[in-house]
């Protein structure tokens, strides 16, 4: 019995070890992100205004402070790879490039929580990290997350080059425990699932949704309607087993918005902000905010947009129709019995006039709503469960849909959150 009990003690240790359980990322992480805009541009004497430098992040710090972000939520301003120097210090610790950040990451960390912002910074699990920088090695979890710790960091991406599938299912867990370990709150952004191919068996998303707040599944997004297309066709494709992996605390990552880049139009820009908002994705920007244009401003600042991204419940929606005619529909149940809906076009030809209703869309019998449009603002009342009506909607573009029910049927009714692979997402009557 003194073994049983030892065994019992022992089980007791190691299960809230696995658990994350830092009460952070409750609704998806907002901010910024170096990376898709600035890369790992470290020529300072050539191009100082665009390098990786302190001076980049005081300079987008400042942005989000006075330009209206961080009060609609964008909080996060978040190192991506190339900060550090290309060796340890003496004793073994991370150290910032001395010429590019010669203040330090904790001077940058007490400039950013001055503005009330949170600090992101950069880690790859492995012997080096993408961009050839020192790489966090299982030897140095616990180093290196007591040194973010230390430097007031509030959040980690790490990252998984050059380690193994082994090392990786090891030292992603352990982070996890490290970080919690230094006291410090810090939010755990995981590339683990996307050096694994993203899907079971390989990834199991019951652990991941345990270890990490948020994790990168796939590639890359580039600056391109391409690689928005190619990330959201996985999404969808894969939905029955990413959809239910997500949830307040734990979120699918498709990767940053590139809105106010170069690759997309300002339909493509508006597409992408509704789809990662009915996506439950974190809205991370990787744009110059020195530079923005005032309509990928407007897309971004989209107070309704925020609202739905940042809904309580956390759940991800669904692409719930997939039309001939290159329409296709998404679903996100929100607090409150409301839904986002949108409507997206695939087209390349001409604006398509669009004519369904929301009984086709599996809504509930005799329900009527409000419906607000997220981009016009335009209000439609009175709107009944059975009734048709047309959108028109833009080749590459959305019309996306708020809808809050003003008379619900007589039997209340709850969305279903988990369901059998390949089912539609139909709101069910409890």
């Amino acid at each position: 019995s003194g073994l049983a009990l030892a065994l019992a003690l022992a089980l007791a240790a190691a299960l809230p070890a696995l658990a994350l359980e830092n009460g952070l990322a409750r609704t998806p992480p907002m901010g910024w992100l170096a990376w898709e805009r600035f890369r790992c541009n470290v020529d300072c004497r050539a191009d100082p205004r665009n390098c990786i430098s302190e001076m980049l992040f005081f300079e987008m710090a400042d942005r989000l402070a006075e330009d209206g972000w961080r009060d609609l939520g964008y909080k996060y301003i978040n190192i991506d790879d190339c900060w550090s120097a290309k060796q340890r210090d003496a004793a073994g610790r991370l150290v910032p490039d001395p010429e590019r950040f010669p203040r330090g990451i904790k001077a940058l960390a007490d400039y950013v929580h001055a503005r009330g912002l949170k600090l992101g910074i950069y880690g790859d699990l492995g012997t080096l990290t993408c961009g050839g920088y020192p790489g966090t090695t299982l030897d140095r979890v616990e180093q290196d997350a007591q040194t973010f710790a230390e430097w007031g960091v509030d959040m980690l991406k790490l990252d998984g080059c050059y380690s193994s599938g082994e090392e990786q299912a090891e030292g992603y867990p352990e982070m996890a425990r490290a970080l919690n370990a230094t006291g410090r709150p810090i939010v755990y952004s995981c590339s683990w699932p996307a050096y694994q191919g993203g899907l079971p068996p390989k990834v199991n998303y019951t652990v991941l949704a345990e270890v990490c707040n948020l994790w990168r599944n796939y590639d890359d997004i580039q600056d391109s309607w391409d690689s928005v297309l190619s990330i959201l066709d996985w999404f969808s494709a894969n939905q029955d087993v990413l959809q239910p992996a997500a949830g307040p605390g734990h979120w699918n990552d498709p990767d940053m918005l590139i809105i106010g880049n170069f690759g997309l139009s300002d339909e493509q820009s508006r597409s992408q902000m509704a789809l990662w908002t009915v996506m439950a994705a974190p809205l991370l920007m990787s744009t110059d905010l020195r530079t923005i244009s005032a309509s990928a401003k407007e897309i971004l600042q989209n107070r309704l947009m925020i609202q739905i991204n940042q809904d309580p419940l956390g759940i991800q929606g669904r692409r719930i129709v997939k039309e001939k005619s290159h329409i296709e529909v998404f679903l996100r149940p929100l607090s409150q019995a409301a839904s986002a809906l949108v409507f997206f076009s695939r087209r390349t030809d001409m604006p398509f006039v669009y004519t369904t209703s929301l009984a086709k869309l599996h809504f509930p019998e005799d329900a009527v709503y409000e419906v607000q449009d997220v981009y016009s603002g335009k209000i439609i009342s009175g709107l009944k469960t059975g009734d048709s009506f047309s959108v028109v909607i833009d080749p590459s573009g959305v019309v996306m849909w708020y809808l809050y029910p003003t008379a619900l049927p007589a039997q209340p009714w709850h969305v279903v959150r988990q369901q059998a692979p390949g089912e539609g997402f139909h709101p069910v009557l409890l």
